[in-house]
């Protein structure tokens, strides 16, 4: 005999409105332009295709009390019956058009549409380009941006986008600062030797933009978290020197369908591209670790200060684009940066058929 599956129960907007003024925890499964255009107030958004890996963040205990919903109950269906099969007990679908959740009396926040004067004021020079302007601007501060490593890449990174209006930077480290790092790691300074990077950079960080939402993840990133670090941004930007973690955001991501800008630098040398979902990804350019002694980081090879400074200003540039949904992103193209011959190449990427991430035997 089969098992037969776990029955949830199913309520109208009515008791949905009730059921979330008692305390139930109100999960939103469509997609973020959905949550963008306005959704039920203290709701938690996470995309259907998200939850797997962020249940055990947005629902740790098994008897909470949860109120999924989506535009009209089916995805949400899908999502509660897929949390009860996991011994959620408590789990309760919204069957209805959560167009109407307001009339029915419930809390909505509408979409931040309006820059503020503040904004308009602060980013005067970037509305005026044609391909950001006030809807772009508004892009910016909604998105999320996670940076995997505030050293010496994802020092200019993290300054930038924070400047450039970037609404919420994840920052991933669990390092502290020494003093070998302040000659390329700017988001540091001397009299935070000791400090943890991730609250250093928040100093350097709120003085750049005091309403930016910096998300401190002191941790490192590992086969355990990579998941559930990478489901709540955009865009990931790898700033790691560690192959094994490059690895870990790639197959992440390539799960989760995130674009990843890449960075790495050697003495006078450096790389940048973007692996967008579809690939090519890393493991295209890269099918297995190369051997250590041809990749040492920086701690044993050496690097120039300004050369992490030049690609981490090329991953933010590549991160706004993402955002912005413009220009022409390095996906499929690997650009190298020969700082002491004052060059650029480029390498074309092609996404291999048969890669363990994002080949064909995997879609």
């Amino acid at each position: 005999m089969t098992a037969s599956r776990p029955t949830v129960r199913e309520v109208d907007l009515a008791e949905g409105v009730a059921l979330a003024r008692e305390g139930y925890r109100v999960i939103d499964v469509r997609e973020p332009a959905e949550w963008d255009a306005g959704h039920v107030a203290g709701a938690i958004s996470v995309p259907l295709g998200d939850l797997p890996a962020r249940i055990a963040e947005v629902a740790p205990d098994p008897d909470l009390p949860l109120l999924v919903h989506c535009a009209v109950g089916e995805r949400s269906g899908r999502a509660a019956a897929w949390l009860a099969e996991r011994g959620h007990r408590n789990v309760v679908n919204l069957r209805a058009p959560i167009a109407g959740w307001t009339a029915a009396g419930g809390a909505w926040e509408a979409p931040r549409t309006d820059l503020t004067a503040r904004e308009r004021r602060r980013y005067a020079r970037q509305l005026l380009v044609p391909e950001i302007g006030p809807v772009g601007q508004r892009a910016l501060r909604e998105a999320r941006v996670l940076i995997v490593g505030a050293g010496g890449l994802g020092s200019p990174a993290a300054m930038y986008l924070a400047a450039a209006g970037v609404g919420r930077i994840g920052l991933v480290d669990d390092d502290v600062v020494d003093e070998s790092n302040l000659h390329r790691q700017v988001l540091h300074a001397s009299d935070r030797v000791g400090a943890r990077k991730v609250d250093s950079a928040e100093l350097t960080l709120r003085g750049i933009n005091p309403a930016l939402e910096l998300v401190k993840h002191d941790e490192r990133l590992t086969e355990a978290n990579a998941e559930r670090l990478v489901a709540g941004y955009d865009v990931i930007v790898d700033g790691t020197d560690s192959l094994e973690t490059r690895y870990l955001i790639n197959d992440a991501a390539v799960r989760l369908r995130r674009p990843v800008v890449h960075g790495s630098v050697h003495r006078w040398d450096g790389q940048v591209t973007t692996f967008a979902p579809g690939g090519p990804c890393y493991r295209c350019l890269h099918p297995v670790p190369p051997p250590s002694e041809l990749a040492p980081d920086c701690a044993v090879a050496g690097v120039v200060g300004v050369v992490p400074g030049i690609v981490g200003m090329l991953q933010a540039t590549e991160a706004l684009k993402l955002v912005l949904s413009t220009g022409e992103t390095l996906a499929g193209r690997l650009l190298v940066v020969d700082a002491l011959g004052a060059t650029f190449d480029e390498i074309r990427v092609a996404r291999d058929p048969a890669c363990p991430a994002c080949g064909d035997g995997e879609r």
